[in-house]
Parts: structure tokens; C-alpha cells; sequence
């Protein structure tokens, strides 16, 4: 689905069903490097159980004309720009890593047009490691490798995920590679430069929860619980084998976490 929001024009895949602003809303947003494909499962299960689905690819990845927004706040007025486009008075919202900080900042600032919140990988304050910064912006080749490293875990990488035969690293290695220039060092920079997380978590007035994987070093366990903790009443649920890239690594956790925390009917 293409959407104009500020006269360039917009990506969201809808899970396969055409977006009715008539259903239930509810906005994936990607990680730093990513795009919507990173919520193919989630994306087709919500547009097929009643809901209307907006997977984005932010500004500058993916399908979406550039150029990458600078900050997180940006971004988060941006999705709020984007919902207004298609008419969605109401959503629920999911992010991922630098998505999960979105997804918090719009919560915070968009109040109840925002009617759930589902943050994945998220944390508080999001500081990128030197090394990872400069290679962004200097060596993207080794920044993906970097990536890949930190935010897969080990078991994943030996291949013990839901989908036999398929190489995670390979998977996030191509999915890297179809980043334009300057895009990752862009998202990574507007993550070390975000200082307003917890201020926007104590502002969130919506049902909440954190998912945090037991083995992502990118955001740890502490810093998601970290977060949670800031977000009045907010739950949280823990998959213990997963690391970073939670959507991969544990698909079917994750989404039977989402069909509870969104759609608690059908998960009886």
C-alpha cells in the first residue's frame, strides 16, 4: 500500500488483506537497517483476524522515498502523519529496537489515539557501540557483519529456529545489503542521540507490554525491565532462547505474545 505523508510517498504492507479503516488498527515498525519484512507473520495473522494492518518501512528503507528521518521524534510524529493519512483515528502499536522507540515516543505524544503499545527489543535509552557508528558510516559491509553477530543468537545461528533450512545470518546479511547509502548510519544515529525515552515511557497511558529476548545483547533483559517499570502498569513476557532479532528467531513466541496482548478473544 502506497500513502503520500509529506508529499513522499510511503510503504506499509497490509498482511494480504486491503486496509479498512473501519477495523481495529494496528502499525508494525521496524528496526535500525530494517524493513517491513520483518513482520511478515504478525502482519498476515492481524489483517486475517479482523484487523487492519500497517507494516511500514520508514522513510528512506525499504519501499518508502527518503530521505531517513534524523530522530526518534521525527519518526514518531511521522507515523503519527501517516495514521492520519489512511484515516485511522485509533491503533494499536508494535515496534522493534529503534521501532520500539518510536512506537513509545508516538504513544507518549499521540495519547489516546494510541489504544495499545507493544515494544520488542526496546529498552530506555538505546547507545550504539563505537565501533558499530563508525562502521556505519564509514565501512558499511562490516556494520552488517557486526550486526548480525550481536543481534542473533548463538543457537540461532547453529539454525535451531521454527523454519528448518533457513540461515538467519544469511537472512539478516541480505536484508543489510538492500539498505541505501548513509540510511543505517542515519537510524543509528538518531539512536544514540535519544535522550527522551523514559520521559515519554512515564507518559504512555495506554495498556503496555515488553517483550525482551533472554539472550539479546543489543537490548538485555535489565534494560527492557528497565523500561517496563517506567510505563505505568506495563507487562512483560521473556523468551528466554531468543536473542535481538525476536520476530526471526522466535516467531511463533512472538506471536502468540501479540494474539494475548492484542487480541486476548482469539487467544482462548
Amino acid at each position: 500500500m502506497q500513502i503520500l505523508v509529506d508529499g513522499r510517498r510511503a510503504y506499509a504492507a497490509t498482511g494480504g488483506r486491503g486496509f479498512d479503516a473501519a477495523r481495529p488498527a494496528v502499525v508494525f515498525i521496524h528496526g535500525a537497517g530494517q524493513d517491513h519484512t520483518n513482520w511478515q507473520l504478525p502482519a498476515r495473522w492481524f489483517a486475517w483476524h479482523g484487523h487492519a494492518v500497517l507494516a511500514v518501512d520508514l522513510p528512506g528503507h525499504g519501499r518508502s522515498e527518503g530521505p531517513a528521518l534524523a530522530t526518534v521524534p521525527e519518526l514518531a510524529g511521522w507515523i503519527g502523519r501517516l495514521l492520519a493519512q489512511v484515516g485511522g483515528e485509533r491503533a494499536a502499536i508494535v515496534g522493534h529496537s529503534l521501532g520500539g522507540a518510536i512506537a513509545l515516543e508516538a504513544a507518549a505524544a499521540l495519547g489516546p489515539r494510541v489504544d495499545r503499545l507493544a515494544l520488542l527489543g526496546a529498552a530506555p535509552a538505546l547507545p550504539v557501540n563505537d565501533e558499530l557508528l563508525t562502521a556505519a558510516r564509514d565501512e558499511e559491509g562490516k556494520a552488517h557483519q557486526l550486526i548480525t553477530s550481536w543481534a542473533i543468537s548463538a543457537d540461532a545461528k547453529l539454525g535451531s529456529n521454527a523454519v528448518p533450512g533457513l540461515s538467519l545470518t544469511n537472512t539478516s546479511l541480505a536484508v543489510l545489503a538492500r539498505n541505501r547509502p548513509g540510511v543505517l548510519y542515519a537510524d543509528f544515529a538518531a539512536c544514540q542521540a535519544w535522550r527522551s525515552g523514559r520521559e515519554a515511557a512515564r507518559r504512555v497511558a495506554c495498556p503496555s507490554l515488553v517483550v525482551m529476548g533472554g539472550k539479546d545483547v543489543m537490548t538485555p533483559p535489565s534494560a527492557g525491565q528497565k523500561l517496563a517499570e517506567l510505563i505505568p502498569g506495563a507487562v512483560t513476557v521473556t523468551i528466554p532462547h531468543s536473542g535481538h532479532m525476536l520476530m526471526a528467531e522466535a516467531p511463533d513466541q512472538v506471536l502468540d505474545a501479540l494474539i494475548h496482548f492484542l487480541a486476548p478473544a482469539a487467544a482462548q
